[in-house]
């Protein structure tokens, strides 16, 4: 019977661990990490998603800073407040929710996070150092997944892994994480010919194509390990994931659901990041 890989719960422990350190930094009169979190225009996910982060932050004991810009701010008025938040000394992590209006440009706005405040481990500074194993802060996703497979007891070592997607977000920096833990990865996308030929080969196989129940059990290796990164609303209203958890849970062994995968292992990994950042400064 095919094992579910509980990131709700695993989250959890790991939140509670994190604000029993906050309470010890609060203890001692020291002022609690920050986040600040930056929303530009009312993209209702987006605006769904911050709403959670904050929460989290609340319940860690987290100070949060939520900047709200209108659609229609413009890339100078973004960037100046970036720079605004890099030098603040009440501040330890930046996010700036994606995607931004069509009309600003992300990479610039990214680009301008101080290293050592981007917790969300997007700017190309941070991506770079990820290539060469020495990432700060690895991008939130990825990182969750890694804790969730080693969280199964699946050993990632000599394993043969693929992922389904090549997004900075997730698909790309997933599978330099994989190699780095010494798995021989395979990379999927829309130009791959044949997907299924690696993808049935993949003893670990992450899926973060962004298309609705892509994956079945016709992809999938007898006995493999199966994370859905992907989260869509069906037509009924359901949360749904890129993979068709009925049917690939006949071949897998260890799969996530959606949702209570990896989306609370994506918050966890944001506050685990914000802390660091808070610690290096003054620990």
């Amino acid at each position: 019977m095919v094992e579910l890989i509980d990131g709700k719960t695993l989250a959890e422990s790991i939140i509670q661990k994190i604000k029993e350190k906050v309470d010890k930094i609060i203890n001692l009169g020291k002022r609690p990490p920050c986040l600040a979190v930056i929303l530009v225009g009312d993209d209702p996910a987006s605006t769904v998603y911050v709403a959670h982060k904050r929460k989290k932050c609340e319940t860690i004991g987290f100070k949060s800073e939520f900047f709200a810009l209108p659609a229609t701010s413009s890339q100078e008025k973004l960037n100046n407040l970036i720079k605004k938040l890099n030098e603040s000394d009440e501040v330890d992590g930046i996010l700036l929710q994606l995607p931004l209006p069509k009309e600003l440009n992300s990479d610039k706005a990214l680009d301008l996070i101080h290293p050592k405040k981007d917790v969300d481990g997007l700017t190309s500074f941070n991506q770079g150092l990820l290539c060469q194993g020495r990432s700060a802060f690895e991008p939130c996703t990825p990182k969750g997944i890694i804790t969730m497979i080693h969280s199964a007891g699946v050993a990632i070592d000599s394993k043969k892994a693929c992922v389904i997607g090549r997004s900075r977000l997730v698909g790309l920096p997933i599978a330099l994480l994989l190699n780095q833990h010494n798995a021989t990865v395979s990379l999927v996308h829309r130009h791959t010919k044949n997907p299924k030929d690696y993808t049935k080969e993949a003893d670990i196989l992450v899926v973060a194509a962004g298309v609705p129940h892509l994956v079945d059990d016709t992809w999938l290796k007898e006995g493999c390990v199966v994370i859905d990164v992907g989260i869509h609303k069906s037509k009924e209203g359901k949360l749904i994931g890129d993979v068709n958890f009925e049917k690939a849970s006949k071949k897998a062994s260890k799969i996530s659901p959606v949702p209570g995968g990896v989306g609370p292992m994506t918050v966890a990994s944001l506050m685990e990041n914000t802390l660091k950042a808070y610690e290096e400064r003054y620990f």
